[in-house]
This record gives C-alpha cells, sequence and structure tokens, in this order.
C-alpha cells in the first residue's frame, strides 16, 4: 500500500534566477509520493521553459497556467486539479530541507485531523539579511515551538504561507482557496484559526525563505500595510469581540489611526487612549484622547494595541497584566 500522496501548490511568476533550486529541493524529498501542481501566473522571463523542462524529466510535475491573474487565482487552480490527501504550499523561490514533506506527513499521520503541521523557518539571501526579516523568522519560530501560534495571530502572519500541511478534508472545510481577501496567506491563517485547526510544535527547521528586493510581498499592492489592518479588524470583529466587555483603542500612530477610522466607519465605540501627552484632550474623528489612566475606571475592558515599540509592548503588556487581564482574551498586540 503507497503512503498517501501529499499535493504541493505552487503558483509562479518570473523566478526564473530561483526555479531550479526549488524544483530540485522538492525531487530531493525522502518523502516521494508526491505531486507538484505548479501554476504560470503570467511569467515574462523563462520560468516557463524551466518548468517545462523539469515536468519532461518528472511526471509528478504537473504545470498549468493560470486563467486568472494572481496568486489566488493560481491557487485555486492548482487545488482544483490536485488529488492528495494531504495539501501544502511552496513558493517558487524558497528551499525545502530534504525532510520536510517526511517530517510534516508523519506529524499529521500522529495526530489526525483537525491540526496543522508546521516547522521552523529560516531566511536567507544573498546579501546583509534586515533586522526586520531576522526579528520576524525568531518571532515565528519561537511561537512554533509550542504550537502557540495563534496567541499572537494579531500581531502579524503566525503561519508562513510556504510552511503548513494539513489534511485536505480540514481545508475544504476552511474554504479552501475561494476566499478572494489578500493578504491570502494571513486570511487562510485565520481561517485556520476559525475552524479550530490545532498547530502542531515542532523544532525543526523544515523550510528555507529566500529574501529579495523584488520578493512579491515587499513590492505587490496587495502586501500594503492597511490591507493587514483591515483583513486583523475584520476577524477581530467576527472571532474575539466581546461587545459585553468596553473596547479600548490603545495608541494614537498611522495604525492607531487607521484603527480608529475603521471602528468609527462600523460603528463600533470604543475609548481611544495613548501615552503620547500632546495627544492627550485632542479631537480625532470626533474621538477624544484619553491618558492611560483612563484605563482604571474601565472594568473587564477588551484592549487593542497599536504601539510598536519593543520596550513600550512590555510595559504595557505590565499594566494590562497587572489589571487581570489575559493575552489573547482581553489584549491583543496589533504589531
Amino acid at each position: 500500500m503507497l503512503p498517501p500522496l501529499v499535493s504541493i501548490l505552487t503558483p509562479f511568476k518570473d523566478s526564473a534566477l530561483f526555479l531550479e533550486d526549488c524544483l530540485n529541493s522538492i525531487i530531493n524529498q525522502t518523502y516521494s509520493q508526491w505531486e507538484l501542481l505548479i501554476v504560470d501566473d503570467h511569467s515574462s522571463d523563462d520560468s516557463s521553459t524551466i518548468v517545462a523542462a523539469f515536468a519532461k524529466k518528472d511526471p509528478r510535475i504537473k504545470v498549468f497556467k493560470n486563467s486568472g491573474q494572481g496568486i489566488i487565482e493560481a491557487l485555486k487552480i492548482a487545488f482544483k486539479n490536485s488529488s492528495g490527501e494531504y495539501i501544502t504550499r511552496m513558493d517558487s523561490d524558497d528551499l525545502m530541507a530534504t525532510n520536510k514533506l517526511e517530517t510534516m506527513v508523519q506529524n499529521l499521520k500522529t495526530h489526525g485531523k483537525g491540526h496543522v503541521a508546521l516547522a521552523l523557518v529560516s531566511y536567507f539571501c544573498e546579501g546583509d539579511l534586515g533586522d526586520g526579516y531576522k526579528n520576524y523568522e525568531q518571532w515565528l519560530n519561537r511561537l512554533t515551538k509550542t504550537g502557540a501560534n495563534y496567541t499572537e495571530i494579531y500581531k502579524e502572519c503566525v503561519i508562513p504561507s510556504p510552511c503548513w500541511m494539513v489534511h485536505r478534508d480540514d481545508l475544504m472545510a476552511c474554504g479552501g482557496f475561494e476566499s478572494a481577501v489578500y493578504p491570502e496567506d494571513y486570511d487562510l491563517a485565520f481561517r485556520f484559526y476559525k475552524y479550530g485547526l490545532q498547530c502542531i510544535p515542532s523544532e525543526h527547521i523544515l523550510h528555507h525563505w529566500r529574501d529579495y528586493s523584488t520578493r512579491t510581498s515587499r513590492t505587490d499592492e496587495h502586501y500594503a500595510d492597511n490591507r493587514f489592518l483591515t483583513l486583523k479588524l475584520n476577524y477581530f470583529l467576527e472571532l474575539d469581540r466581546n461587545s459585553d466587555h468596553a473596547l479600548v483603542l490603545w495608541g494614537a500612530g498611522f495604525k492607531g489611526k487607521f484603527c480608529a477610522k475603521f471602528l468609527k466607519k462600523h460603528k463600533v465605540p470604543f475609548i481611544w487612549i495613548c501615552n503620547n501627552p500632546k495627544k492627550i484632550g485632542k479631537h480625532i474623528y470626533d474621538n477624544e484622547l484619553q491618558a492611560v489612566s483612563a484605563l482604571n475606571d474601565v472594568i473587564q475592558p477588551q484592549v487593542i494595541v497599536t504601539v510598536a515599540n519593543k520596550i513600550s509592548q512590555k510595559r504595557i503588556t505590565g499594566i494590562l497584566e497587572n489589571q487581570d487581564l489575559g493575552k489573547a482574551k482581553d489584549y491583543f498586540f496589533f504589531c
């Protein structure tokens, strides 16, 4: 009896420089029962030629053209043509550790349906890797080591787009790739959270994430800050907002103002606090900014924190926990 088939879904566009290494990392997997559904999203370089050459040599590689536009449409085509019991996604410019599929399949077989297999990630690039990416890698890996990813889901995407694996039935229960919401990887992470898929802890680096100046997440408007904030706020109101408790918004920078405007538009009442003495007492969007001490007068609030400074975040956490407020229940960091 053959082991379960893994379907690898991979959109690609103008990634000729990296495709050979990516495809070789898939072909060299210790787990051989896979199919690669790879979709050309209107490449203008030699990417399609490279993929065609690999597909000619290996029948497990199945090539498609995107009849629509963008990653979501490409993923829909890949998933529609897949037949694996397990589903995973791969980026065309990244690398798999040789035991990635084997390890993730084993984790899913051990834990069963209702789980998402994850792994640690490692960023690499030709030049110096920026501090932002180093911090993201460390933060993400810290969560994944204990499977605590959802506890900080409103900060950033807690499930890296090319480093998860789920049972086909679970992905379909979460809506597959039918959602048209960008950023699509973050939206899927929220849907995993919404449908209660449990994160399987991992101590293994199984994915090598390439950074470079023209990476889609750096250049595409679908991955701009306002898209992330809109996504977070919509899911917060749907999944975690308790209307029996007062909502407090902490912070009046760009993200704080964006959140305030969004909440105002959606007729969600809130108390707005900040640390900046120059802003306290002022009215923005017809809401008066109050001092942090106003929090003392609110019984068991829910707090959205939009302050990004790490030192300030530690101080804010201390203040909130001194009021017996719980992380991911009563307070949520949005950055």
